[in-house]
């Protein structure tokens, strides 16, 4: 059975015996480049589609959602068990209200099969950056991260069997899952505002035309079909040429910068732990 309680071990330096592990590579900035995939992934899915669109704000706090995931993956990937523990709650209690079993189709955000769906998004969207901006993994490392990741689900409510078990297996998951996948005009909604965020903070809408080309231009041809995202030629190479850039750029910072997101997410963590109110004390008798 895989053990989720430390999924990742320390990270390894540079010259570190193979394989590599989730912690070797998690901390990586560049793997933000595909989160706006994940999200894409994760709408397509007709039940994830219908329980974000209905619990939560992309127009009003379009952040929320990607600082969210951020300081759980990172928590999970780099956090003691204490972090972890207060990630989960945290999470848990933000999935609590997320549900309805009355519409069709329905969702429960502690439905085991769809928080699969959910880390199996992360984990392509992640191998997608990794293999073209930082390098493709060797098959020991790539097959250790791979089982890393189940942690993302198994933390939470998903049994660590539900997780496909080696890439091989996830393969014939992701192939079955992608031809499940349907737009709904709900998720049609989020994506349009996803894509197209009114509130952002003024130094990040500049970036979103790279945000949109990289979110698009990662995800599956038929998903990019399924949300009616235009692709052609012209999106192909300006994607290629953006992508050439950035491997050659980020391979120039510092590692610091290169880290910072990660660090960033831990201090945010530990602080929320250092605020939350102290138990109130029993009542005697």
């Amino acid at each position: 059975m895989l053990d989720v309680t430390n999924p990742a071990g320390p990270p390894r330096t540079s010259n570190a015996p193979h394989p590599l592990r989730l912690a070797d590579v998690a901390g990586e900035a560049a793997l933000l480049a595909g989160g706006g995939a994940a999200i894409l992934l994760q709408l397509a899915h007709p039940a994830v589609g219908r329980g974000v669109a209905r619990h939560s704000d992309f127009t009003g706090r379009p952040l929320d959602r990607l600082f969210g995931t951020l300081d759980y993956v990172y928590t999970v990937a780099f956090g003691d068990e204490q972090m972890v523990a207060f990630v989960v709650r945290g999470v848990n209690r933000a999935h609590a209200p997320v549900r309805d079993r009355t519409s069709t189709p329905g969702y429960n955000a502690f439905d085991p099969q769809l928080q699969l769906w959910v880390a199996a998004t992360l984990y392509y969207a992640a191998m997608q950056v990794q293999d073209r901006l930082l390098g493709r993994l060797d098959a020991e490392s790539a097959e250790a991260v791979y089982r890393d990741y189940a942690a993302l689900g198994a933390r939470l409510q998903m049994p660590v069997e539900h997780w496909p078990a080696d890439r091989a297996e996830f393969e014939r998951y992701w192939d079955e899952a992608l031809a499940g996948l349907q737009a709904t005009p709900e998720s049609a909604a989020v994506v349009a505002s996803l894509l197209n965020p009114r509130t952002l903070p003024v130094p990040l809408r500049g970036a979103m035309p790279l945000i949109r080309l990289l979110s698009i231009g990662l995800l599956p041809a038929s998903v990019r079909e399924l949300h009616e995202l235009p692709w052609g030629a012209r999106e192909q190479a300006r994607f290629d040429r953006t992508l050439a850039f950035v491997r050659v750029a980020y391979r120039r910072m510092p590692r610091r910068l290169r880290h910072l997101p990660r660090d960033r997410a831990l201090a945010r963590v530990r602080r929320a732990m250092r605020e939350q109110p102290a138990p109130r004390p029993a009542r005697a008798g």
